[in-house]
């Protein structure tokens, strides 16, 4: 990345600014952090419209940024379709970010959901980790950074960024609880980490610039708790059929399970979970596994999850985890019209 202070700027939705989180104590472990709640449904295929930019910005893009697809379980794919998941734009004016994971799905088709302000391979790779649900690492909450906050705010103040102090502890000073992500221990080579300078922390710390993707970012990427394998959703799916009732149980912490649901007339259908775990359903479709349907938490009996919701014919996802990425249960599920 060309400059210590050019900085990525943290994209979360309104709605996240300001959830409330359980502090939770956590054994460390060897891996990156990524934001509970965000993930992709493992093995998605992800369409990525460029909104603007020359030939050679966009070939650069095309390259670098399917390097994440080697290690997790994902697929891009690069399009002309207006509905795109993905929309990337190079507005030099407006530095470099992206919204994380999940987050791009709420975001209106005519935004871009991406921008690469300045290019190089150690930023599309940064942005992009973003873009599959990864944080920054400088959020790490066993990080070890103290920063000097006062030192930090006044160099963010000036050029390229021009950041005011509320932007800045948004930013760079806040860091996530450890209920927050998934992943603990801090990694100084993740490309998911900027350079800071040692003048900005009283502990004299300083980080180098990374501009591949760590053992550490590999390895968490293609790990259980985010998208393991090469399978692709419609193999790694469970059929639920309409009037079925399946028990289930969450077995692993961060476990995601995954149905296929087939819509065979267009009609009002009914997803519910029961049991005593506390979970989670979203609904993606129809044909597709990242198009976002539906959403519920606690909308049935007790923190039980229910969907009612319109669709046409064809073939749905419904995704069901816990509401607490570090916990397990039983429930069951079905479906009705």
């Amino acid at each position: 990345m060309p400059s210590a202070r050019k900085m990525c700027y943290d994209k979360i939705l309104p709605q996240d600014m300001f959830r409330p989180q359980r502090m939770r104590s956590v054994e460390g472990r060897m891996r990156a952090i990524a934001p509970r709640d965000k993930r992709w449904v493992n093995g998605s295929t992800i369409r990525i419209r460029f909104l603007e930019g020359s030939d050679s910005q966009k070939d650069m893009v095309r390259q670098i940024a399917p390097e994440w697809t080697q290690h997790a379980n994902l697929d891009f794919v690069f399009t002309d379709d207006p509905s795109a998941e993905i929309r990337v734009t190079f507005d030099p004016r407006d530095g470099a970010w992206s919204y994380v994971g999940t987050d791009n799905l709420h975001i209106p088709q005519n935004a871009a959901t991406l921008n690469l302000g300045w290019q190089d391979e150690g930023v599309i790779l940064h942005e992009f980790g973003h873009m599959i649900g990864l944080a920054h690492e400088h959020s790490n909450p066993v990080g070890g950074i103290q920063w000097n906050e006062e030192e930090v705010i006044r160099e963010l103040a000036g050029p390229p960024n021009f950041w005011d102090e509320a932007t800045v502890r948004h930013n760079v000073l806040r860091k996530y609880t450890a209920d927050q992500i998934l992943g603990t221990n801090f990694d100084p080579d993740s490309i998911m980490l900027y350079a800071f300078p040692a003048e900005w922390t009283l502990n004299g710390i300083s980080t180098h610039e990374n501009e591949k993707l760590s053992g550490q970012d590999e390895e968490f990427v293609r790990s259980a708790e985010m998208y393991p394998g090469r399978a692709t959703p419609e193999e790694a799916a469970q059929p639920l059929g309409i009037g079925e009732s399946i028990e289930a149980e969450i077995s692993q912490a961060g476990e995601q399970d995954l149905y296929s649901l087939v819509a065979d007339r267009p009609a009002v259908y009914t997803i519910e979970t029961f049991g005593d775990t506390d979970t989670v359903v979203a609904l993606y479709g129809p044909d597709s596994e990242t198009h976002l349907v539906a959403e519920n938490d606690d909308g049935g009996i007790g923190r039980n999850s229910l969907i009612q919701a319109e669709l046409e014919m064809g073939k749905y996802f419904v995704q069901v985890r816990h509401y607490s990425e570090h916990r397990t249960g039983e429930y069951r599920i079905t479906a009705f019209r």
